[in-house]
């Protein structure tokens, strides 16, 4: 539930746009829009390997896999960049992985499996 609040605390907190943004030399971080963006993670990259263990563990099945090389498109590695998050509302999440993924898996039993 902490998520949810802090995800509310964002919206007192009302985007401007950016007057020196250049279509020629786009800023991701920033636009002529007034929006924000927010990554809502624990800043730490989690390995695929790892976050399915996690989901096996959870819902006590082993998953078929068929590991691949990467295809293209595919992204060796990626995090949440929190900074902008801390910078707005002075959050950090912290759950883990193992709490997360548990917790999600919950609460789909919950709603789909009743």
């Amino acid at each position: 539930m902490h998520i949810v609040a802090e995800v509310v605390r964002t919206l007192d907190r009302i985007a401007q746009p950016d007057p020196n943004w250049d279509a020629g030399q786009p800023d991701a971080a920033t636009s002529l829009a007034p929006y924000r963006l927010y990554n809502i993670g624990n800043h730490q990259p989690v390995d695929l390997m790892r976050y399915i263990e996690v989901i096996e563990q959870c819902v006590g099945r082993e998953a078929k896999k068929e590991l691949l090389p990467l295809q293209p498109g595919d992204v060796p590695e990626t995090y949440a960049d929190i900074d902008a998050l801390v910078e707005a509302v002075q959050y950090r999440p912290h759950t883990s992985i193992e709490a997360g993924v548990a917790k999600f898996v919950a609460w789909y039993r919950d709603f789909y499996l009743v």
